[in-house]
């Protein structure tokens, strides 16, 4: 299965969602599946969490993955306190 690599800023809110969005939908619609790099960000809204959930379910519907690598200890916190944790595969 192929897979490519869709690496986040600093921060994913209300303010970059829609790139962020367009970028992964971009990289599953050409049948792969998507590694995101998210070594920079330390911080994700609740905007953001619902852009990570929604690209899983566009994944799976295809057969493909949502991989997180490098994942913050801030985010990792964020992730943990609201169950999403659980949702997503790390590389």
């Amino acid at each position: 299965m192929d897979t490519e690599t869709y690496k986040l800023g600093e921060e994913l809110d209300s303010f970059n969602y829609q790139e962020v969005q367009n970028g992964i939908l971009a990289i599953l619609e050409k049948g792969s599946s998507a590694v995101l790099d998210m070594t920079a960000c330390n911080y994700v809204s609740s905007t953001g969490l619902r852009v990570l959930l929604y690209t899983k379910k566009v994944a799976a519907a295809k057969g493909l993955k949502i991989y997180l690598k490098g994942v913050s200890d801030e985010v990792k916190d964020i992730m943990s306190v609201t169950g999403f944790d659980n949702f997503f595969d790390y590389a």
